[in-house]
């Protein structure tokens, strides 16, 4: 069956059921569809009728391969139930029809148990998942599979919804895998649910770039699949292949903290010392594990290839061994590559874009080993033309995927004939892998379900037991309520719900001195692109809005003494669950969007934590939609971002009304920003207005002064990791500025530290994207505030279309590139709306990556009291966008996130009183001034958080006034502090402060301290 094929069966399975929900009185089903109901069931094959049987009987919580938990595995159980679903699907999903019709719930859920797997991996989960809430609601006796509810927490994860897959994941956690009626059959199936939930909590720790605590995660479900009766070789080689990627993106010293922790023995990956190589080693084992499978197999090999390609240039890799070390990642890379012929359906978005990543990065292999660069090139022009043509497929509808895959697995071959990629010895012919990978020794482990319930028990800290939830389902038989499918949502909503009009809202008592307004201007509303053709190649589908419940009873906060180690760099942030009330709703027509986004225009207004929606006067409103994989039940907002920067506006700025026309840009600009302007017009985040909290920061620069503030680096020690400070090659080229030479990519990949990468690319040469809609080669950039270094990979970037949200200096973009977290998750770029010098990007980088540090160590403290609330940064990377070795562009990215956005403090005085999240936000800056030494304090926090605003804060785009660098336009330095202390602050402590028992911060005529 082709994608449009199942795709039309699946609607008319919704369909049935919308049907059935819809109908006014309750109708028995007919004869004829009893009929067509038994036809179907017994039209099944053997096999398939007794997968069914099992399911409806809750044999297992996962639907298991026939390797998974064989030791000896015989040549009849190297296959995978894919295929057998593949094979079968058609009258599986006419089976699905026919229970629905004829009212046989349990059958019809266990059909979607069968299915979802395959269904997931062919991007087609979210109509099922929709089956699945309708069934549920219909029949809330009839048992929902666990793997179903962790589904819908990972399609939340990959559409940027990380509040509702957080909550998911700690009930299940928590209570032991309970979800709905589900009965298990023993303790360690039970174990195994609660494994793999940790092990999509870890996964949303490292989108969150948390790499010490989604390690600790990932893990401790390592302990879990091993512990098991009969070990998980697929959860076990699921985990390793995350680990992998967890520790490439780790910093030395967070690996040093995870390797001494107690409970983990890293034995398990050989006796490699070294960050990268047990990287490699760990995803050389998931290899092994799950060599029958071949996405399995493609994803591991790459992140073997990632870890190897990343060591050979690293400082700590001896000379002589670079070329070792790359033939092996290029073995890996081919590995991946032969998994599947150019001829081959994929449909997975994973899948294909793991087979470009492999494809790439086996070009930019093959380059470091001396290839001949016009073949590299032409296979670089190869990927990046089928990367323009994946972006396309993920916003395609389903009867245009089929034939976009067909023309990029046509690419990807046109790749491997270009490399010579050539057959490997393997004398199993339903295994993936060379022979040469066969050998590789499995050590014993003292892992039991004893050790892993204990490790369950240190995370259960982070995740507070759920309370009863009003709108959790009841049986017909009114038993106990109990956590299901649809019982799961967020609490964020409308601050003010109560009010529904301009008048109300105006007469809101709080709304004169809480609004603080948006770092938006505008949010444009445009029906210029086709439904399903825009938006960013993994973004939700914007088809509908949250409608969610305040919670009535916020509970007190309890935080105890900050005592220890406020350096230490472990700190674990785990999120937690506490009560819920909004169920999931979905709007499934344009005209009801329509509805709600004039509605939240219309009740917004002057108190939103949104400066305005688009007023649409006399004008009926449209959404742009954003297309994508995950489009499930997008029962919330879009991303609404900030995009406060270096210079805020000036207070009497009109309004950006138009997004940017970046199309006609130039590539480079040479022209000087005028900073002395801007920063002499503004230096609030705020918008426009009249508000008695306005404060003028007069920042007066003269020309010279601002070339000191804004190009000369502070003088520090030299980086001991640093490789331009300890070998010297790092400097311009003698063809211009930025046109990077060997020596300058050898320096990146291996890392340099924040003072000489501003050095190296300090210039008044300023730049802006020349266009969109076009695929570049580019470099990757991720800092780490703990080493102060930039490590750089060489990847490929798609630059989207424009989000039309335009903040006061920047615009948001849709980026697909290969290199990123999350391959099925969504990244938003952001660009200068005016040609900006580089070192601007990487500046911002360096500030949220640095709020980011501190917010963990806040974290910490939270949690030595036990605290349910965690903030987060999420992390924010560069992308150097080349042409040739010339650096042409650069944007920042960061993970695409869903849901309310609100801002709860500004960069002066101003502070959103309504909102809970707000008092931990102020304690964090007063934490944060505590812990750098008086030097500094994080400011203009705004994100996502939960409606009572405890839980759950993720944010984005800070400031940070500090005197420990430069004053500039967005760094009101020793002022800035004192804005906070006295005004934002203020002289009393919240009680958050006082739980933290932090010291009171001073008076405006005490010293600054130098330490806690």
């Amino acid at each position: 069956m082709d994608s449009q094929e199942v795709g039309v069966l699946l609607q008319e399975c919704l369909e049935e059921a919308e049907i059935q929900r819809d109908k006014k009185e309750e109708l028995k089903p007919t004869e004829e569809q009893r009929q067509a109901y038994g036809n179907c069931r017994d039209a099944l094959c053997l096999e398939l009728s007794s997968l069914l049987q099992e399911a409806e009987q809750m044999q297992w919580p996962f639907a298991p391969e026939k390797w998974q938990f064989k030791q000896s595995v015989e040549a009849s159980d190297k296959t995978n139930l894919s295929d057998l679903i593949k094979k079968n699907l058609h009258p599986l999903l006419g089976l699905l029809k026919a229970s629905i019709q004829s009212q046989e719930p349990v059958c019809a859920l266990a059909v979607v148990f069968l299915v979802d797997r395959f269904l997931y991996w062919t991007d087609e989960s979210s109509r099922l998942l929709k089956i699945t809430k309708l069934l549920h609601k219909l029949h809330p006796e009839a048992p929902v599979a666990p793997q179903l509810v962790i589904r819908q927490a990972r399609v939340y994860l990959n559409s940027g919804k990380l509040q509702k897959a957080e909550y998911i994941l700690s009930s299940l956690i928590n209570n032991s895998g309970t979800t709905g009626c589900w009965q298990y059959q023993s303790d360690s199936d039970r174990a195994l649910v609660q494994a793999v939930s940790v092990q999509v909590r870890g996964m949303i720790l490292q989108k969150l770039g948390l790499w010490l605590e989604a390690a600790e995660l990932i893990w401790a479900s390592v302990v879990g699949y091993y512990a098991l009766p009969k070990p998980d070789k697929k959860g076990i080689g699921t985990s390793l292949g995350l680990l992998a990627n967890i520790l490439v993106s780790m910093n030395d010293e967070d690996f040093s903290a995870f390797k001494d922790t107690p409970d983990i023995d890293l034995s398990l990956l050989g006796e490699s010392s070294h960050r990268l190589l047990s990287a490699a080693q760990a995803a050389k084992m998931a290899v092994v594990y799950s060599q029958y499978t071949s996405l399995y197999v493609l994803t591991n090999v790459v992140s073997q290839g990632t870890s190897l390609l990343s060591y050979s240039f690293s400082i700590d890799c001896p000379s002589s061994l670079c070329r070792s070390y790359l033939l092996q990642a290029q073995e890996a890379f081919e590995i991946g590559l032969l998994t599947k012929s150019s001829t081959e359906t994929v449909t997975s978005i994973q899948e294909l874009h793991t087979f470009l990543k492999s494809a790439y990065s086996l070009a930019i292999t093959k380059k470091w080993l001396g290839a001949n660069p016009s073949i590299v090139n032409q296979a670089k022009q190869a990927c990046q033309k089928a990367l323009g043509l994946f972006y396309d497929y993920c916003n395609a509808q389903n009867q245009e995927k089929d034939a976009l895959c067909s023309d990029i697995m046509k690419l990807i071959g046109k790749v491997k004939d270009l490399l010579q990629v050539a057959a490997f010895e393997n004398s199993d012919k339903l295994s993936f892998i060379p022979d040469s990978y066969k050998n590789i020794q499995e050590k014993t482990v003292d892992f039991n379900l004893e050790k892993f319930s204990k490790m369950i028990l240190k995370f259960k800290k982070f995740h507070a037991t759920l309370s009863e939830m009003d709108r959790s389902c009841k049986s017909v038989k009114g038993e106990q309520t109990k956590y299901c499918i649809t019982a799961f949502g967020t609490t964020v909503g409308n601050l003010n719900p109560e009010c529904s009009t301009q008048s109300n809202l105006h007469d809101t008592n709080t709304s004169s001195s809480d609004d603080l307004g948006s770092s938006w201007n505008k949010i444009s509303f445009s029906n210029s692109l086709r439904s399903g053709s825009s938006g960013s190649a993994t973004a939700a589908r914007i088809q509908s809005l949250t409608k969610t419940d305040h919670d009535q009873n916020p509970s007190s906060f309890n935080v105890e003494n900050l005592a220890k180690s406020l350096t230490s760099s472990s700190a674990s942030s785990q999120s937690w669950s506490f009560q819920l009330q909004a169920a999931l709703e979905t709007v499934d027509t344009d005209s009801d969007l329509e509805k709600v986004v004039q509605s939240l225009s219309d009740s917004y207004g002057s108190t939103s934590s949104w400066e305005k929606l688009s007023p649409f006067p006399r004008s009926k409103p449209m959404l742009s939609k954003v297309g994508s994989k995950s489009s499930e039940s997008s029962d919330s907002i879009f991303h609404l971002e900030t995009l406060d920067s270096e210079t805020p506006d000036p207070l009497n700025a009109s309004s950006n009304n138009g997004n940017p026309n970046m199309a006609n840009g130039n590539a480079v600009v040479s022209s000087k920003p005028n900073l002395i302007e801007a920063a002499n017009q503004c230096a609030s985040t705020e918008p426009s207005t009249d508000s008695s909290f306005e404060i003028l920061e007069q920042v007066k620069i003269e020309n010279q002064e601002e070339k000191k503030e804004h190009r000369d680096d502070p003088k520090e020690e030299k980086n001991a990791q640093c490789h331009s400070c300890l070998n010297g090659s790092f400097g311009s080229s003698s063809e211009g500025q930025y046109v990077l030479t060997e020596q300058d990519y050898n320096a990146l990949l291996g890392g340099v530290c924040h003072p000489c990468l501003l050095k190296r690319l300090n210039s008044d040469t300023t730049f802006k994207l020349k266009e969109h809609r076009m695929a570049y080669a580019g470099l990757h950039l991720k800092f780490s505030k703990t080493t102060g270094l930039w490590t750089a990979r060489e990847t490929c970037v798609y630059i989207g279309e424009d989000m039309h949200l335009t903040g006061k200096q920047r615009a948001a973009l849709w980026v697909q590139f290969l290199h990123q977290e999350e391959r099925l998750s969504s990244y938003v770029g952001k660009d200068y709306l005016q040609p900006r010098p580089i070192e601007f990007h990487l500046k911002d980088v360096e500030r949220q990556m640095t709020a980011q540090f501190y917010v963990t160590q806040f974290n910490k403290s939270l949690y030595e009291r036990e605290q349910m609330a965690q903030i987060f940064f999420i992390p924010s990377e560069a992308l150097l966008i080349l042409e040739g070795n010339q650096i042409v562009g650069c944007v920042t990215v960061e993970p695409y996130m869903l849901g309310e956005f609100v801002k709860l403090t500004n960069n002066t005085v101003k502070k959103q009183k309504r909102l809970e999240a707000t008092k931990y936000g102020l304690a964090f800056g007063h934490f944060t001034y505590l812990i750098s030494g008086g030097q500094e304090v994080v400011v203009d926090l705004q994100g996502w958080v939960t409606g009572n605003g405890k839980g759950l804060t993720y944010l984005t785009d800070p400031q940070i006034h500090s005197t420990k660098t430069p004053k500039g336009p967005s760094n009101f330095a020793e002022r800035g502090l004192r804005y906070f202390l006295s005004e934002q602050h203020g002289p009393k402590c919240n009680e958050i402060c006082e739980k933290l028992q932090l010291p009171p911060v001073p008076s405006l005529s005490s010293p600054i301290p130098q330490s806690l």
